[in-house]
């Protein structure tokens, strides 16, 4: 779908109005000139019940001088408590009517709002973001549908200045375009998608000025990542570390935010067989997504920071080469691991590739991506995603930015009991307590490992708002690209240079 910003309504064209609960600033909307037009209009908003609850959407269409008039007016609740997320909802409300229309352009016109902290302005370009970001769809295996080619492809919004509007957005549409890349890669099958391909697909963003390596496994042997290796010994598809290095502002002395994401492509759980829920695992690729997303967000808007990603990227599968639980493998930091449940795969994984985001960038600031337990889905449901870190601070301004966002975190405590729970008798340590309780702090406590005591670190377990089985205000079902924006506003508010 276009977005665009006019100056001159195109037909149909469609007017907006935000409702407060109880309908009490109706009076300020110049809905019509026309009394009885707008008497009209009242009485049929009385009739459908619409009382401006938050999310309530009512479209009323009348005829005027042989003019069609489009009138949707949107509930907004209590308009003190709206944050600029609540109008981006309000466009991913939209976005589903809009398909049902059988007309390929139409405009908005936005009547204002008072007694709210969001200007007009910010107003219509999160209404404008959230109509782009839900109109996503993974169509690509599917025979052509007549039906999408019926559907509004372009949406214009009608203001005073265009060309301003249209700079504004491009940041917008820079982090829709790095949630889209994102989403894309938790859709691909797992026939198409493997490590291999991952890394290919890492290589488009040499296009954005972003510096792409890949190695291979004969270079993470030499530098002695056998966590990771480990995990794909049953694969016929070989591992590859994926690096990105966005250096959106050369002249600074500090080092650059670290972005380490998991990146299992299909993970059957090895010998430690899943027992159920397999077809769902394409998406264990998960945090390499979020890592792939925002650097390419970044790139998008030539954010002035400096980034560095690590993305660990294997195929956990079942076969004569694959790693058995009591295995012992070497990571790159030296720890040897007992290797005691194959599917407790990630934490290998991320192991090395952590170690390695600090050795080769020296980082002192790190952020990993993982969906690493099942037990964090059993703590915050589908609603948050799991925050475990060695710092206040950056567990402070992760929070905020995900208050902004509303791709909300939640912080779960570490600690020596819980790490205690991880000496192993024959190995440093195991990668399962084998205790049962506390699966993904005791995860969490396995990766703080591996992470240098100067570095500031977060580990986000985002296995429950990864991929959900129905429609969420931003996204359609399936892949949500959840932390892509989260992570982008993070960066913004706290490392780029202004």
């Amino acid at each position: 779908m276009i977005v665009n910003f006019i100056n001159k309504k195109v037909l149909p064209n469609f007017k907006i109005f935000f409702i407060n609960k109880d309908k009490k600033n109706l009076k300020y909307h110049n809905i019509s000139s026309n009394s009885e037009i707008k008497k009209n209009i009242l009485n049929s908003l009385s009739k459908r019940n619409f009382n401006g609850k938050l999310g309530q959407i009512c479209h009323i269409d009348t005829i005027t001088n042989n003019e069609p008039q489009n009138f949707i007016f949107i509930g907004i609740g209590d308009e003190n408590k709206l944050e600029s997320f609540n109008f981006e909802y309000f466009g991913g409300l939209l976005q589903p009517y809009l398909e049902t229309l059988q007309y390929k352009e139409i405009s908005f016109q936005v009547g204002g709002l008072k007694k709210v902290k969001i200007s007009n302005e910010n107003i219509i370009l999160h209404l404008a973001s959230g109509i782009y970001l839900k109109s996503y769809s993974f169509k690509k295996y599917k025979k052509k549908d007549e039906e999408n080619n019926k559907k509004v492809s372009s949406v214009s919004f009608v203001v005073s200045n265009p060309g301003k509007f249209r700079k504004l957005f491009v940041n917008f549409q820079a982090i829709a375009e790095g949630v889209f890349f994102s989403r894309d890669l938790l859709h691909e099958p797992p026939n198409i998608l493997n490590p291999v391909s991952l890394a290919s697909r890492a290589k488009e963003l040499t296009k954005l000025n972003v510096k792409v390596g890949i190695l291979d496994e004969k270079k993470m042997k030499k530098l002695g990542m056998g966590a990771l290796l480990g995990v794909g010994m049953g694969s016929a598809n070989p591992s590859r570390l994926i690096t990105l290095e966005w250096n959106g502002n050369p002249s600074s002395k500090s080092p650059a935010i670290g972005l380490v994401g998991k990146g299992v492509t299909f993970d059957t759980g090895g010998y430690s067989l899943k027992t159920s829920g397999m077809e769902e695992m394409k998406m264990d690729m998960g945090g390499s997504a979020v890592v792939l997303g925002v650097i390419k967000a970044l790139a998008l808007r030539k954010s002035k920071s400096n980034v560095v990603g690590v993305i660990g990227s294997v195929e956990n599968m079942v076969s004569a080469n694959a790693q058995r639980p009591s295995d012992i493998v070497k990571s790159m930091s030296g720890q040897t691991i007992e290797v005691l449940n194959t599917d407790a795969e990630g934490r290998l994984v991320l192991a090395d590739a952590l170690w390695y985001c600090q050795e080769k960038y020296n980082v002192k600031k790190m952020i990993n991506f993982a969906t690493l337990t099942g037990a964090i889905i059993a703590a915050l449901g589908n609603f948050y995603a799991g925050l475990f870190s060695n710092s206040d601070k950056l567990s402070d301004d992760l929070t905020k930015s995900g208050r902004k966002t509303d791709e909300k975190v939640w912080r779960f405590p570490l600690g020596k009991e819980y790490d205690e729970l991880l000496n192993c008798d024959i190995a440093d340590v195991k990668n399962i307590t084998g205790t049962g309780g506390a699966g993904s702090i005791t995860a969490a406590q396995f990766l703080k490992r591996f992470v240098k005591k100067d570095v500031e670190w977060a580990h986000l377990d985002i296995a429950g708002v990864t991929w959900l089985d129905k429609d969420q205000p931003l996204s359609k079902k399936g892949g949500t690209a959840f932390g892509v924006r989260l992570i982008d506003n993070y960066i913004y508010n706290n490392h780029e240079k202004k």
